[in-house]
């Protein structure tokens, strides 16, 4: 029956006569209690000073280090930066944690190379599994794990050399699991705008507004090689950095899409 938040409003009512109150209950431990009682007080009423947010953060390092700079930024109303400066101050090096519990509730290695290896075993051994699928399994986002794909399908090292060389010093290279081939690869040249035609003729994506929705976005992207030399051609230089991460964050987007269309058709088939 602690308080974990409201007690001047608990205070208040006992002043003014009241014997019940309005409540909302917590199961849980004191750790968590004390999370709560932190996001509470730094969002409404009087909020925390500077000071007492960075003395709740380095409590809440110590009962969850295994969160990440962000998750306990958000928890402490702080900035990700602060959070890492506290962790440094509070935390010896043997408490640090060999990965971390992000806000999106993925768990990732703070040792890149070690997710990556990872990451190429698990597609080595589950050529179908999709992005996330192995993102999810290997601690790291699905964008590392497309470059980790490509770079095995071009025979190279899952691991660059510039992360290599700093988590080892420079010593012997990972070496690449073996070639991986995906299916898209085999079929040759494809007609594009022929498929794209078949499909806008198709009654269940015509006459849906969800298919209608994904013919035009297939239709924005599917363009002849002239119409791309036009659009680098319009792009201003002040902007080609912007707009080159937003591509390559909509590339990620397709290609993940992709590999859970082919995914759900391998596993409707029975591969």
């Amino acid at each position: 029956m602690r308080v974990v938040d409201g007690m001047h409003r608990l205070m208040a009512a006992g002043m003014r006569g009241e014997q019940e109150v309005r409540v909302r209950f917590f199961d849980g431990d004191e750790r968590d209690a004390f999370l709560i009682a932190v996001r509470e007080n730094t969002a409404h009423g009087l909020p925390l000073g500077a000071r007492d947010r960075a003395l709740a953060a380095a409590r809440i390092l110590r009962s969850h280090p295994h969160w990440s700079d962000p998750a306990v930024a958000l928890a402490a109303g702080l900035s990700a930066r602060t959070v890492g400066e506290v962790r440094r101050a509070s935390l010896d090096e043997s408490e640090q944690p060999t990965a971390r519990l992000g806000r999106d509730g993925r768990v990732r290695p703070l040792n890149a190379v070690e997710g990556r290896i990872r990451a190429s075993q698990l597609i080595t051994e589950m050529p179908g599994a999709s992005l996330r699928a192995i993102a999810q399994r290997a601690g790291i986002s699905p964008g590392t794990v497309r470059d980790v794909r490509d770079r095995m399908s071009r025979g190279e090292d899952p691991v660059p050399a510039s992360l290599r060389a700093s988590d080892t010093g420079g010593g012997s290279p990972v070496k690449a699991p073996p070639r991986v081939r995906r299916s898209a690869e085999a079929r040759g040249p494809v007609d594009e705008q022929g498929l794209l035609r078949s499909l806008m003729k198709d009654p269940s994506l015509r006459l849906t507004e969800r298919g209608r929705f994904l013919l035009r976005l297939l239709g924005a992207q599917v363009l002849p090689d002239s119409r791309w030399t036009e659009l680098k051609e319009a792009v201003p230089e002040h902007g080609a950095q912007v707009i080159s991460q937003l591509a390559r964050k909509c590339a990620s987007a397709w290609t993940e899409f992709a590999d859970d269309l082919e995914r759900a058709a391998a596993d409707s088939s029975g591969e």
